[in-house]
């Protein structure tokens, strides 16, 4: 079940969603660039990697499962 694939993959998407969420937050008027607050920004972003890693794991219950943290199996 929580094989070394299963957790590559998913840390690779937490990381992934992470990164994307705080680029996200610093590139547009969601916040003030002059004032960011680098903290509140960086726990967004953890926020968003924690969903990732629920989305993670629950797709080890799909009817797809093939013990990657991904919702499609190998075979599409």
């Amino acid at each position: 079940m929580f094989t070394a694939r299963f957790w590559t993959d998913a840390l690779e998407r937490a990381a992934a969603t992470f990164a994307q969420a705080l680029l996200a937050l610093i590139g547009t008027n969601a916040v003030d660039i002059v004032n960011i607050n680098i903290g509140e920004a960086a726990i967004a972003s953890a926020v968003a990697a924690g969903i990732s890693v629920a989305k993670s794991l629950a797709a080890l219950h799909t009817p797809n499962a093939d013990g990657s943290a991904s919702l499609l199996n190998d075979k599409g």
